[in-house]
């Protein structure tokens, strides 16, 4: 089948994962790449080996000569150049978070439906190995019907290091992190009603929440609850580890500590070591993540080809970022928020 070009906006520290990933992915490639900083230009382009470089992305779109754009950048510029891409009728990719507003994000989902294209958001910790076993082991059956569930992220790994402006917004952890546990919850029990949170500031040296404790009422009966910390220090590190706890109607699923997968039920119970593959370039403990952001990637390119809808497409991310939206709001007012009106 033809190869797909792509070009890569925006050259920062989690950019690089994506080009490892692409350069794995089958069927498609990078073939340009953008960024304002000319020496993060630089360093990628020399790395991967990438001739076509741009400092404005109104160059790179004028010039074309690619099938589709992956967003890398922050989000205040994830409106921007979503509706770049939709006027070039380039299908994009867009990092998380992915608008700055439920209203923006409404309003760049509308926009790429308008002028046809596709659009994903880089929603990948659904696509981690783990969390895949775990939706396998619930749609066999294995555990009858979930009526509640647990995913639990709490570390104390220092993330402001690498990323240092992390610690300058006023939303930190459900802004970057609890949207992956969210999105989790949603791909494993379903689409929510409503939501109720809680949060606080540990650390001093930040300014946003950094640690969160969220309860969510799914549409089919179930509850969850997502807690999420970068302030807890524990005798063994997680991170960056996702855990799950199921219970159904017909035994429990638990995904602990250091990838094992324990099913119990009626046949007794089962552990699996479901360890996300050490790809050549990536390294522990991010392994975890770098394989997903290459299972996302191919994902991409397979559905891009099939002209099929994507599983974290931008309307799907919707009901995700509302959960973000609705968080913030429930902690700001100490009330539960109602979802589907967030969604209207």
């Amino acid at each position: 089948m033809t190869e797909l070009k792509g070009a890569l906006i925006g050259c920062g520290f989690f950019a690089i994962n994506q080009m490892h990933a692409w350069n794995d992915v089958e069927g498609a490639r990078i073939v340009a790449i953008c960024d304002r900083d000319p020496a993060r230009l630089r360093v990628v382009g020399d790395q991967f080996g990438i001739d076509r470089r741009y400092s404005d992305a109104e160059a790179l779109f004028a010039d074309g000569g690619f099938d589709f754009v992956d967003i890398a950048t922050t989000v205040e510029s994830h409106r921007a150049l979503v509706e770049m891409a939709a006027r070039h009728k380039v299908p994009a990719i867009c990092q998380k978070p992915f608008a700055k507003t439920l209203s923006d994000a409404k309003t760049m989902v509308e926009t790429c439906r308008n002028a046809g294209v596709a659009l994903m958001v880089h929603e990948n910790f659904r696509w981690q190995t783990p969390i895949q076993a775990v939706r396998k082991a619930l749609e066999a059956g294995a555990i009858g019907t979930p009526f509640w569930g647990r995913f639990s992220f709490r570390s104390g790994y220092d993330v402001f290091s690498g990323q240092p402006y992390l610690a300058e917004g006023e939303r930190f952890i459900i802004e970057d992190l609890g949207i992956h546990a969210l999105d989790i919850a949603r791909y494993i029990l379903g689409d929510v009603s409503a939501v109720t949170a809680r949060t606080t500031r540990i650390n001093p040296k930040i300014k946003g929440e950094d640690v969160a404790t969220i309860l969510l009422d799914h549409k089919n009966g179930a509850t969850s609850v997502v807690d999420v910390s970068y302030a807890t220090k524990l005798s063994t590190e997680p991170f960056p580890e996702t855990l799950v706890e199921l219970d159904g109607s017909e035994g429990t699923i638990r995904l602990t500590q250091g990838y094992g997968l324990k099913v119990t039920n009626a046949q007794g119970t089962t552990t699996t070591n479901v360890s996300p593959k050490l790809l050549p370039w990536a390294s522990r403990p991010w392994h975890n993540i770098q394989e997903s952001v290459y299972a996302i990637q191919q994902h991409w390119v397979d559905q891009l080809k099939r002209g099929m809808e994507h599983s974290t497409s931008g309307a799907d991310n919707l009901r995700t970022f509302a959960l973000v939206e609705g968080a913030y709001e429930s902690a700001a007012k100490g009330q539960t928020i109602d979802v589907g009106a967030m969604l209207q």
